[in-house]
């Protein structure tokens, strides 16, 4: 009898002791590693923008209106690089990824005026503000300072023989541009930044973006900027090292990337073609050459503006240089001996045209034009022109990449031998 009591008793006591040790699992939460522990979390793969419940508002974020919940703190982190390759362009790649420099004067943000906030293109860190943009005469987007110093980390940087101080978004690492000592007031700072790595929220969109928390700095606060002004004068553009240098010094920005425009008849082939050569990292169709004003297709195709049908091409010059791209891919995908006209297609709109942006460009056009001359690989004359570049305006999105949207469209384009 006492056997079975103390049998009883003894499983009793076990059963009450794994009840307790339950309770204190509970109590302490998820076991370490798990999801919800207090370590940190888990790095996005499948999205650059990761939302983390349960931890406190981004630093200055915002109170929710009454009656709303908090919106969860946002975490950023860096995408795979399989992930990095598909959703960014080719040349939003090589800028954030390889620290490339973009053309000046020929990316999407330098002159934008337009208020609101921009973000790390590859992890979505919120960088800039348009309050604090100002024109630097560099061609490419300025800032004074970054809507978070925190968000941004600084290197040195001892690439071509000059020392300075490249910034990299914190969590995402990628390449923005570089910080020069050189800017207007309050901060004398010059953010010098590529425009290949920012995305452009506009202010009307930032709580749909997730970035409401934000909106604050767009506000009529004491000494803000009114809505569309740039923060500053362009009082950088006078003094900055890009444009001034001082005396014996190398300018402090150089773009490693070129532009290159080209003319030869539809834009659609050309750009089918150039945009499958190695070395070449975005093309774009457009107008150039002409004297009407932000021109469309319904004033170019009558072909009384002067415009050409083009393609602009941005490429790396150390994989592809300029002179091979003239003479091995633009004078072998149309005939440049036939002037205004290209296949079917007549008019001026469709000449044969090298629009130079540099005078290094004008020089290496000139001599491989008399060089694929005297070739003979052409019966009659070359008739390409050789004109400065002037004004390029991209033309509608449906011309953009046409025949990837249009398989087996129309061209006149093929690569002879």
């Amino acid at each position: 009898m006492m056997s079975g009591c103390t049998g009883f008793q003894s499983k009793y006591w076990r059963a009450l002791g794994l009840l307790v040790l339950v309770l204190a699992a509970c109590a302490r939460g998820p076991s370490s590693g798990s999801e919800g522990s207090g370590s940190e979390p888990p790095a996005a793969t499948s999205s650059p923008l990761v939302l983390t419940a349960g931890q406190p508002p981004e630093k200055g974020a915002a109170a929710p209106p009454p009656g709303q919940a908090a919106t969860p703190a946002r975490t950023y982190s860096k995408p795979s690089e399989a992930e990095l390759r598909q959703r960014l362009t080719p040349l939003q790649f090589e800028v954030t990824q390889n620290a490339a420099t973009e053309p000046a004067f020929q990316n999407a943000f330098w002159n934008q005026h337009e208020e609101g906030l921009y973000v790390d293109v590859a992890s979505g860190e919120p960088l800039f503000s348009s309050r604090d943009k100002f024109d630097s005469g560099t061609g490419w987007p300025s800032f004074t300072r970054p809507v978070d110093a925190e968000r941004i980390k600084s290197l040195q940087d001892r690439s071509f023989g000059v020392v300075r101080t490249e910034v990299r978004s914190r969590a995402g690492d990628s390449h923005l541009g570089h910080l020069f000592d050189d800017g207007p007031a309050p901060t004398g700072q010059r953010y010098c930044i590529n425009s290949a790595s920012l995305r452009f929220i506009p202010v009307a969109k930032l709580e749909a973006e997730g970035y409401g928390a934000y909106r604050k700095l767009f506000a009529g606060a004491p000494g803000a900027a009114p809505a569309g002004a740039s923060s500053s004068a362009a009082t950088g553009a006078a003094t900055n090292s890009c444009t001034n240098p001082a005396p014996g010094q190398a300018a402090g920005c150089a773009a490693t990337l070129e532009t290159a425009i080209l003319a030869g008849g539809c834009f659609w082939g050309m750009e089918d073609i150039l945009r499958k050569v190695p070395g070449v990292l975005e093309t774009e169709a457009g107008y150039v050459g002409g004297t009407l004003a932000n021109p469309t297709y319904e004033d170019v195709h009558h072909g009384t503006t002067g415009h050409a049908e083009a393609v602009r091409i941005v490429f790396d010059p150390s994989k592809l240089a300029y002179a091979d791209l003239l003479e091995n891919w633009f004078f072998r995908m149309h005939d440049p001996t036939t002037k205004n006209r290209q296949g079917n297609d007549v008019g001026t709109q469709y000449r044969s045209a090298i629009f130079f942006t540099s005078a290094e460009q004008q020089k290496t056009a000139e001599a491989v034009k008399l060089r694929v001359d005297k070739s003979g690989k052409w019966p009659r004359p070359i008739v390409t022109e050789i004109t400065p570049a002037g004004t390029f305006t991209r033309a509608e999105e449906y011309h953009q990449n046409y025949l990837v949207k249009n398989p087996g469209g129309y061209t006149c384009h093929y690569l002879r031998e």
